[in-house]
């Protein structure tokens, strides 16, 4: 099973969904803001990403994180900022078995299916 993990106003975690409905795919969405993250989830996603990719620099939440939070960023500095503000993570993150995708290119999710 598909499973799509963002939060719902998220412009990428958007499109992902309309395209995957689009194409008639099952899947579930898991709403981090309110199922949330737990540990063993984000390290099953680390052990198929890297952490650099995972987090969202790009992000509000991670523009309210002091500069000096920021700097030097390690793996497991990077962890648990993820675990205590999901928000942090590159949405979606598209799970089915062992494949992982971050962000949403509609071409990767064709492979997918």
């Amino acid at each position: 099973m598909l499973t799509i993990y963002g939060i719902p106003n998220c412009d990428s975690c958007r499109k992902a969904r309309k395209w995957l409905d689009g194409k008639s795919v099952n899947y579930r969405f898991h709403d981090l803001r309110v199922e949330g993250l737990d540990g063993e989830m984000l390290d099953r996603w680390l052990r198929n990403s890297d952490w650099q990719t995972l987090l969202n620099t790009r992000s509000t939440t991670w523009r309210g994180i002091p500069e000096s939070e920021r700097k030097n960023m390690t793996s497991g500095r990077a962890r648990l900022l993820m675990l205590e503000q999901p928000t942090l993570i590159k949405r979606p993150v598209a799970e089915s078995g062992t494949v992982l995708l971050v962000g949403f290119k509609a071409d990767e999710y064709q492979m997918l299916l």
